[in-house]
Formats: structure tokens, sequence, C-alpha cells
């Protein structure tokens, strides 16, 4: 049974239990030569986000959509070797040869020999080189392993339509993570051909060195074109780790009505209140009904702790608004009929904090009243922002979290 390899990402691993461990991410080779290269196993992320090997010989079927493998997954960090190749990672996109012609690699197919060793014994091409785009057209071809040669040359522009195609359905998150694993020259080739709002969303989830290595590489326009996709505390957070020269050219190059609100988040010191806070919350007047504000919180752009409670203010709206009233939370919203305007509702008995609160001091807020977001005012009044749950979780942990290792590397003998 031949199994085509780039449809493998995502799919998840179960133990013999049906007990599911985690979800595949690549396939480990060992490229060599022109015989059909050995497969060695599967990188399967486990959560924390931790990314583990389970050697082929512990795979026990890949049928409707899983991977079931036999006993336990040795849980150690995957450490590769220089020997190997990760197949989706570095092989998908390459620019390689079938009888003379340049062609690109869409996929490979693996399959048991009759000594059960798993091997990749095809090649998926298509004609052309690796500038195709993402939605590629043209006849594919499959060709023998032995028939096609380049694998083994380092090339300058890899492109990534393939392994976007391969990775299209995973979250930002899950991207990111799969970014991190991959080496500079691979992930600024995957970083290139994202469009702006996806890279915008793989950024925010990046570590701090990952995100500057990715911003340098783009064009200073591009760059820009992503921050202002970004949302603006995760853009200012970002801007503050660059040097003062080159955060300042890059805000000059982006909209001024982009820039605006990250210039405002970049006045207050990042451990703050103001430093946290988002400035695009939800708001409206309190003449707005409660079929508007379930509109609202109903977009898809709108994150869930965000949209946990709709702020009431005067005009203007946009932050910083007009003087700030109160607060709806969504579970109000969906017990009253929706014409009830949300002036009539509102919860104006709690307190909102103001920008200069340190850390400590949201954190025991957000704890003491249960709550998912908090309301920032300034001096007059008015509502600047709001603190969500996730923006205090990411100031609570270690500033390498979203790259810390959690175990010893494995040893795989």
């Amino acid at each position: 049974m031949q199994i085509f390899i780039a449809r493998l990402a995502g799919t998840p691993v179960f133990d013999p239990a049906g007990d599911r461990i985690g979800r595949v991410r690549d396939v480990v080779a060992a490229i060599a030569g022109t015989t059909s290269p050995r497969v060695h196993g599967l990188v399967v992320e486990v959560q924390p986000r931790r990314r583990v090997f389970l050697p082929i010989t512990r795979v026990l079927g890949v049928e409707d959509g899983a991977v079931v493998c036999s006993g336990r997954i040795n849980m150690r960090r995957f450490e590769q070797r220089g020997s190997e190749t990760l197949v989706i990672g570095e092989m998908l996109d390459l620019e390689v040869e079938v009888e003379g012609e340049r062609v690109t690699v869409l996929d490979l197919a693996m399959e048991q020999n009759s000594r059960a060793e798993w091997l990749i014994t095809k090649v998926a091409v298509i004609r052309g080189g690796s500038r195709l785009g993402l939605r590629r057209r043209g006849p594919t071809k499959i060709v023998d392993w032995g028939a096609v040669s380049g694998f083994g040359v380092v090339q300058k522009d890899q492109g990534a339509a393939g392994l976007l195609v391969a990775f299209e359905t995973m979250r930002a998150a899950d991207l990111a993570s799969a970014l991190h694993e991959l080496p500079d020259k691979r992930r600024a080739e995957v970083a290139a051909a994202l469009d702006d709002v996806r890279l915008a969303d793989v950024l925010e989830e990046l570590p701090e060195r990952d995100q500057i290595g990715v911003l340098s590489r783009l064009t200073p326009q591009r760059a820009a074109d992503v921050l202002e996709e970004m949302a603006p505390d995760d853009a200012a957070d970002l801007l503050q780790d660059l040097p003062p020269e080159q955060a300042e050219a890059l805000m000059a190059l982006m909209e001024p009505e982009e820039a605006a609100p990250v210039r405002r988040l970049l006045v207050y010191p990042e451990d703050t209140a103001g430093g946290m806070m988002t400035s695009e919350p939800v708001v409206l007047p309190p003449h707005a009904t409660v079929a508007e504000a379930l509109a609202q919180i109903r977009q898809r752009e709108v994150t869930p702790t965000v949209a946990a409670q709709v702020y009431v203010a005067r005009p203007p709206i946009e932050t910083p608004t007009g003087r700030f009233l109160g607060l709806v939370h969504f579970q109000r919203l969906l017990r009253e009929p929706p014409a009830t305007l949300l002036g009539g509702i509102m919860d104006a008995s709690l307190d909102p904090i103001r920008p200069e609160y340190t850390l400590g001091q949201v954190t025991s807020y957000l704890a003491t009243y249960n709550l998912m977001a908090v309301p920032v005012v300034d001096e007059a009044g008015r509502l600047v922002g709001a603190v969500t749950a996730d923006d205090v979780l990411d100031h609570l942990l270690p500033a390498d979290w979203r790259e810390r290792a959690e175990a010893p590397e494995a040893d795989r003998g």
C-alpha cells in the first residue's frame, strides 16, 4: 500500500486502546544515493506543542485518516540527526529533474517492502520551477524514486507552495510550531509564501527570536503590511523588540490609521495594563441593541477572550472613546431579547483599571471578579483598551515558553 506523505500532515495518532496521542507533523527518512530512501519514523506533536519521535517499526497501520501505533511513545523531545531529512519540511517544492526536464516535487509516497521496511518509492511532480503559485495548475505525474535526480542539491530558492498545502488546515499556533522547527532558510521561504493575514496570525504565535528573524527577511514594505494585519498589542510587542530606528521606519511605512493605535500602546511600559491591553475591544454606544452586540462578537476575527464582553461608552466608540459607562457580559446578551438596549442592561458596578496598573494588579483583578477581560480607562474616563486573560498569561509565562523544551532530548540508539 502506497501512502503519500504530505497527506499525513495533521493525521491523528492513536495507541492500541484508541486513545489519541498527538498528530503527525513530518516523516523522517535517510536520503542517500539513488536507492529508495528508508523511512526511520514519524515526528508526532503531543501536547503541549512538543515534538517526539515515533519509530516506523512501532506503526501498526495507517488507515481511515489515522495512524495506530503499538505501546507507548518515548515522550522525549525529537532531535533531527545530520543524516536525516524531514520529508514534508525539507523535500516538498524542491526543483529536481526527471528525464532531463525540470520539475517540482509535490509529494512523495512510501510503502513497505517484503521485509516490512518502509521505503520512499514514488515522487509526485509537476512541470515547472519552485516559483509556482500555491494553487498550481498543470499536469502532474508520479515517477519512481530512481528516475529523479537533484535531491541532494542545495537550492537557493526552494519555494513553499507544496508545504503550505500540506499545512493549510493547521491553526496559526500549530503552523508557528512547525515553522519554529524548520531551518532559517526554509522558514523564510514559507513566510514569503504566506499571505499577509496568515503570516500576521502566525507571527503572533512565534517566539520572539523567530518573529524578528522572519520580519528581518521581508522587504520593509511587506513587513509594514504584515504589522498592519497583526493585533495592535502584538504589533507593539514585536516593535519593542526591534532597534528603535528600525521600529520607527516600519511604522512610517504603515497606514497612519493602522499605526496610530500601535504608537499609543508603545507609550506604556510592557508589563503594565497599558502595555498589555488590546486597543480594539468590542465597543458600542448605550443606544445599541443586544442584536447589534451579538453581531459584533460573532465576527470571526474577534477572539473568544475579546468577545467575552461588550464595552459601553459615549461616542466616539473607537479607542480612546467617549466616557466609559459599563460593560455587558456575553452570557447576559444571550439571555436578553434582541431589541433590548445595552444602556439598560450594562454592568456599571465594576471599576475599570488604569493603564499604569502592574501585571500583579491586573492578575489579581481578573481573579477576584472571575473575568476574561477588564476595561482600561485613562484619567479622563475614556476607554483606551482592554486586558484579556490571554494577554496576562503571555506575560506570566517565561519569556521563552513558546520554544522551551519540556524534557531531555531523545536517545534513539
